[in-house]
This record gives C-alpha cells, structure tokens and sequence, in this order.
C-alpha cells in the first residue's frame, strides 16, 4: 500500500512539474500571434503564413488573413502556396551543393567552363563569385525589368543581360544581382545535362517532402496558391499585374508554403540529402578581394542572432511576395514568414519573433 502511494504521488509532483515548465512555451505562441496581427494590420497585409521548428519539429505553425480577398479564402500554413521569392536564391544554393557531392561542378572553375557561349568579358569570373553576387553582373535595371510579364526559359532570359558589361572587376565589390542567379542556374542546368527546375524537385523537394513546392509557372492554375496583392494609393490592396517568373525561377521564381520551407531550413541544421561539408560552402561568408567579409555566402546572408549566436538568412521580395527565412544552427530553430503583398519590411518582425523564440 505504502508503495501505491509513493507511486501515486511520485505522478501527481511529476504532473504539477511538467505544468509549470510547459507555460513559458505556451506564452510565446500568444505573444507571436498578438505580433503577427499586429503586424499585418500595420502593413494591411492580406494574407500571411509563419511556421517554427525547433529541433527539427513544428512548434508553431500559423495561418492569418487570406490567401484571397475576393471570394475570401483563408491562409493555412500546410496548404497554401506563396511565391517565396528571392527565398529561391537559398533553394538554389543547396541544389548547387548537391551537384557539389556529385562533382558535377566546381565551384572556383570559371563560368565559362559550363557556358562558353556566353558574351566574353572584359574580366572572367567563376561560380562562387557569380553565387556570391562579386561577378559584377548587374540587378534588376528598373521596375519594369522587375515584374516583366513575358514567358522565357532560362536561356533565353540571358538575353535581358547578357550583353552587358561588368559593374567592376569580380570580387573586388559586393553586389546583390537576381540577374546573376539567372547565369548560375544556366550554368547548373548545364552541368547536370537536367533542366534546372527538374533537377530542383528530383533532388531537393522530393527527398525532403516539400509537396507543396514548385516553379511558379505563369500559364498554370494551382490549386491551394495565394492571389498575389500590391498596395494602392490608398494603401488598400489591390490585385498585381501578371508576372512571368520560369526564366529568373533560381533568383525568385519558386512557390512554397511556410511548412515546407521550414522543412528546407532543417536540411541546413541537419544535413540528409546534402553532406555537411557542401553546406559549409554555401553558409560561410565569402570575402573580397580586401579581405573584408560579405556577410553573404552562396543564397545565404550570414549574420548573428541578438544572442550572438549564427544565423543564415534570406529574405525576398517579389510581385505579390514578401518574406524571411531565419536558420539558427545552434539553437536548431527555424522561422518562416510568407505574405502575398509586396513592399513589406520583413527585418524588424524577423528579429522581434527571434526574440520570442530564441531560448
């Protein structure tokens, strides 16, 4: 009898513990969520998706306002599909460490050994400077470059640029180019002798599971996808324009949901498809020719969270498209923010929901 009640309550001081440590994590739920609505309301987001792992499972995962206004559908974060925009850059990156595992690429070979048709320049460059954005190719040149409504493949979409010169001598100056994301996928495509977005889905989203992941193709209709909004003059939002998006899909022409790009940002933290040491190339800051340091590896901006601990991140922005990446190794933490309305500053909301999340 002694024993059925130590037993007894051995379980009942075991329950009162397990209570008192599972509140701090319910909190931070409640707190996010009053940011979130906050958030939207602020920027008068239509519709917007977060999920959050920790140790490689879902811990929060949130849907807000509506993937369409007119007739209203709301966002769940499991089924409805964002363009992730410049997010494709990351998704880039990790395909591009796959073909490093394969040897089918090297990444200090120049550009010209995978694609020696293309336009000379007055200085070579090779693919890790072209990941790095220190080629010297150049940007979007104006908003109309930006959301260009006409259907390419990606060679032809070198056409946009590729007569150009240089902005200045690789690897002497850090410029941010989507242009240059464009040559690199030509050249990966090249390399593995697969069309780019073939092999993204065969040896990235299949092998992961992101289901809901795919090119953003401008002449299909898919289920579950977002209306993609822009503000008015009077900040309400409206419907964009059409965009084609197949020629610059390596720069930002991926859809997703938040939950499959949560399951992404884990490939990063614990390596499955992808050898830790492929990983190490793409999340390591490149430096110039000074020596100074990036801040950008290869698809991944390279930073520190408020604790002073790694964080390799990425945002984006697109037509329709505002979003965040934020990996943390150490903490083995994922954030995923996806919106359907461009314009938005999504910095400071990363790092307040940093703060809530981080331990």
């Amino acid at each position: 009898m002694k024993k059925i009640i130590a037993f007894i309550m051995l379980s009942l001081s075991s329950f009162g513990f397990s209570q008192t440590t599972d509140k701090p994590t319910q909190v931070k739920p409640k707190s996010a969520k009053k940011l979130a609505k906050e958030f939207i309301k602020t920027y008068n987001i239509p519709g917007m998706a977060i999920s959050v792992s920790k140790n490689g499972k879902l811990i929060w995962s949130k849907g807000f306002g509506y993937a369409s206004l007119k007739p209203k559908v709301r966002v769940k974060p499991k089924k409805t599909i964002f363009r992730i925009a410049s997010i494709s850059k990351s998704i880039t990156a990790l395909t591009l460490s796959k073909l490093l595992d394969d040897k089918l690429i090297d990444l200090d070979k120049s550009i010209y050994y995978y694609l020696p048709e293309f336009p000379k320049k007055l200085y070579d460059f090779n693919v890790r400077q072209l990941g790095g954005n220190l080629a010297g190719i150049r940007h979007y040149k104006d908003n109309d470059e930006y959301a260009l409504n006409k259907k390419m493949s990606i060679s032809e979409g070198l056409s946009v640029f590729e007569d150009e010169d240089l902005l200045f001598e690789p690897g002497t100056q850090y410029h941010y180019s989507s242009m240059g994301y464009v040559l690199l996928s030509d050249i990966m495509q090249k390399a593995s002798n697969i069309p780019y977005d073939t092999f993204v889905n065969d040896s990235i989203f299949k092998p992961l599971e992101m289901m809901h992941s795919s090119m953003d193709k401008s002449d299909i209709i898919l289920p579950n996808k977002t209306e993609f909004y822009k503000s008015s003059s009077l900040k309400k939002p409206v419907i964009a324009k059409p965009v084609s998006n197949e020629y610059k899909v390596a720069s930002g022409g991926f859809l997703s949901t938040s939950e499959d790009i949560v399951k992404f940002g884990n490939e990063i933290i614990f390596p499955k498809i992808v050898s830790k040491e492929a990983i190490s190339e793409i999340i390591t800051s490149q430096r110039l020719k000074s020596g100074n340091k990036t801040g950008y590896g290869i698809g991944f901006s390279v930073g520190h969270s408020q604790k002073g601990t790694p964080k390799y991140y990425h945002t984006g922005g697109g037509v329709g498209a505002s979003t965040l990446l934020l990996i943390y190794p150490e903490e083995e933490m994922v954030i995923t923010i996806l919106t359907n309305l461009t314009g938005v500053n999504m910095i400071e909301f990363g790092n307040q929901l940093e703060t809530f999340f981080m331990d």
